[in-house]
């Protein structure tokens, strides 16, 4: 991290027990598909790049527990995002995402879920599934609505909903 990087070698991916990859404050547009193949990987950090997408491959670390991707220019996730069944922690804020997708509610394991300053006008009601969910921080998009079943996230301890443009609250919550 904190480097001029603007490339990351197909080579890294033949790190097979790697478990920390720390590639934050760099110029990257792109990781190389011999990532996928870091099957160790527990903890992932891309903040502060170029990304205007993430690789579909991300959904292949299977032991991913923390993936912080904020301070980019995402305009999405990918749907195989949902296929972390471990993720624990996500941090895609300062991003430009407009949408989730709705496999989200397939991380049914993360505690922390952090969008903050995105163009977020809508969420998913698969987000209700989020079980193990004690931190959502949402300020500072453009929601105008939230799903109903959010009354459903039980273990929510901290709810930021500042700066939208909500007029109302699901019941229930």
């Amino acid at each position: 991290g904190h480097n001029r990087l603007s490339a990351v070698p197909e080579s890294l991916g033949a790190l097979q027990r790697l478990v920390f990859l720390y590639l934050s404050n760099n110029q990257l547009r792109e990781l190389p598909e011999s990532l996928a193949a870091l099957s160790a990987l527990r903890y992932l950090n891309v903040t502060d790049n170029q990304f205007e997408a993430l690789p579909n491959w991300i959904g292949r670390l299977a032991n991913l527990l923390e993936l912080r991707v904020y301070n980019n220019a995402l305009t999405h996730l990918p749907e195989e995002l949902g296929a972390l069944s471990k993720l624990v922690e996500l941090h895609a804020n300062k991003n430009r995402l407009a949408s989730l997708p709705q496999s989200i509610g397939k991380l049914t394991t993360l505690n922390k879920l952090i969008l903050q300053s995105n163009r977020l006008t809508e969420l998913p009601e698969t987000l209700g599934a989020l079980g193990c969910l004690t931190e959502l921080d949402l300020r500072f998009n453009q929601l105008t609505r939230l799903p109903a079943r959010m009354s459903a996230l039980h273990a929510l301890e901290y709810l930021d909903l500042r700066a939208n443009a909500l007029t109302a609250l699901p019941e229930g919550l």
